[in-house]
C-alpha cells in the first residue's frame, strides 16, 4: 500500500511540474512573433505589427478577401512576399 502512495504523489508532483512548465513555454513564446519562410528570395520574414500593417495594405491594393497571413496557403504567401519585396520603400520608416 506504502508503494502505491509513493507512486500516486510522485506522479502528481511530476504532472504538476509539466504543467507548470508548459505554461512557462506559452508565455514565453508570446513574446516572440513568427517567423515566415520566403523561398524565393530565401529570406525569412518576421510577422510583427509592421508586417502585418503592411499585409492589410496589400490586400486592399489586391483586392484579396480579408484573412489571416498565417492561414494562407504557400502559393498565397509567395504572392504577398513578392509584392513585399518590389515595395522596400515600405519598410520600417
Amino acid at each position: 500500500m506504502k508503494r502505491y502512495l509513493t507512486a500516486l504523489f510522485l506522479s502528481a508532483a511530476l504532472a504538476g511540474s509539466v504543467s507548470l512548465r508548459a505554461d512557462e513555454h506559452e508565455h514565453h513564446s508570446d513574446k516572440h512573433n513568427k517567423r515566415y519562410y520566403d523561398r524565393d528570395a530565401r529570406d525569412y520574414h518576421e510577422w510583427n505589427e509592421h508586417e502585418n500593417k503592411l499585409y492589410r495594405q496589400y490586400q486592399k491594393e489586391n483586392r484579396k478577401r480579408e484573412r489571416e497571413f498565417a492561414k494562407l496557403n504557400r502559393k498565397e504567401r509567395e504572392e504577398y512576399f513578392r509584392w513585399r519585396h518590389h515595395h522596400p520603400d515600405m519598410d520600417r520608416r
